[in-house]
């Protein structure tokens, strides 16, 4: 672990739940420049276990009491879904900074609402796209800008794995439940395709997006059999490079994510691995020039903490803001909204025409 520095965010985290337990509140601890200063939830059993596991210095049960304490500085949205924009709107209305869990909302118009609200307050709002803090991915990312030339073709993909689970509860903390959370008003997981597609699609195009730059178009197909669920995605990207992307839960296989990426000087191959195993991507990147393969390694696999940390440092010295905005976190509801279109439709989609909910 690295020392703290002397200047720190204080940090509030909304939200007992998986995520939370898994990924912010250590990560919120373990930061070189922010301190887990408050944890809020409406589950008082939960809240006494994490404050007490974690070391934050206070506690709340109403968002509202958190939102109104001075010396709280930013808000870190670990919450179901369809809390996430209500949330991070009370927390921009307070004054206060924002980190908030993947995908931003769930339709464009809250969203579209809510980039008016970041806009108006003044505050940072950050999305939680965490793999962009993977030095693998972020290797790639400076090769295209700096090296790579005109990219002629993207292909991503994202599959989730029937052994998921047996390989993520080894790995993972205890994961402590109540019978006091808050939950939304239906079950996020009474429509499969409309859950993945949240859960996973937001990784998966976030990624295209942040290597590709920006998408205009999708054209969709999306079969179901035998319990899974495959999307096959055909992109445009407004630079006029075409892409790809394959959505599969849950494949017969080892967890299955990376990317390959052509270009007018070079090549990307990448393998990225369960984020619970805190493991940067292999990345092999190619320059016609030299004709070699470099690699970086990305000792620190730690995302969500590497997360935090660009989060407060763009916050108290007004560094570039590293991690995905709220125009990121706009665009990518769009693509999945688009996405959900052509399936039904059959035809291309393009994401400024798309209105509705994931």
């Amino acid at each position: 672990m690295a020392p703290k520095e002397e200047r720190r965010l204080k940090v509030g985290i909304l939200g007992c739940g998986q995520i939370a337990q898994a990924a912010h509140f250590e990560s919120a601890a373990k930061a070189r420049n922010t301190d887990l200063y408050a944890i809020c939830d409406v589950a008082e059993d939960l809240l006494r276990r994490m404050a007490i596991a974690h070391g934050a210095e206070k506690t709340f049960t109403d968002y509202d009491a958190m939102l109104a304490d001075p010396e709280l500085d930013a808000v870190v949205i670990a919450t179901a879904d369809a809390f996430h924009v209500p949330a991070a709107k009370a927390a921009l209305e307070a004054g206060k900074h924002v980190l908030c869990e993947k995908p931003l909302g769930m339709a464009v118009e809250e969203v579209e609402e809510l980039r008016d609200a970041v806009r108006t307050s003044g505050r940072l709002l950050q999305v939680g796209h965490m793999k962009r803090f993977d030095a693998g991915l972020q290797s790639a990312k400076s090769f295209i800008e700096a090296e790579m030339g005109e990219m002629l073709a993207l292909k991503a993909w994202y599959c989730d794995s029937t052994h998921r689970y047996a390989m993520t509860d080894a790995v993972q903390p205890l994961i402590v439940k109540s019978a006091n959370a808050r939950r939304p008003p239906t079950n996020p997981k009474a429509d499969l395709r409309r859950y993945y597609m949240l859960a996973h699609g937001s990784h998966l195009v976030d990624t295209a997006r942040y290597l590709g730059g920006e998408i205009v178009e999708v054209e969709a197909r999306l079969r179901e059999s035998f319990g899974a669920y495959c999307w096959f995605v055909d992109l445009a990207f407004a630079s006029g490079a075409m892409g790809h992307l394959d959505l599969t839960v849950a494949v017969r296989m080892d967890w299955h994510e990376g990317f390959q990426i052509y270009g007018e000087k070079g090549s990307i191959i990448a393998k990225t691995y369960n984020p619970w195993f805190y493991r940067s991507s292999d990345v092999e990147i190619f320059r016609e020039e030299t004709g070699a393969t470099t690699r970086v390694l990305g000792a620190d696999g730690h995302f969500y903490r590497r997360q935090l940390e660009g989060f407060a440092d763009a916050i108290l010295n007004g560094t570039p803001v590293p991690g995905a905005d709220i125009d990121d976190g706009v665009a990518s509801i769009r693509a999945m909204v688009a996405i959900r279109d052509s399936v039904r439709s059959g035809k291309p989609v393009k994401l400024a025409d798309v209105a509705g909910s994931v």
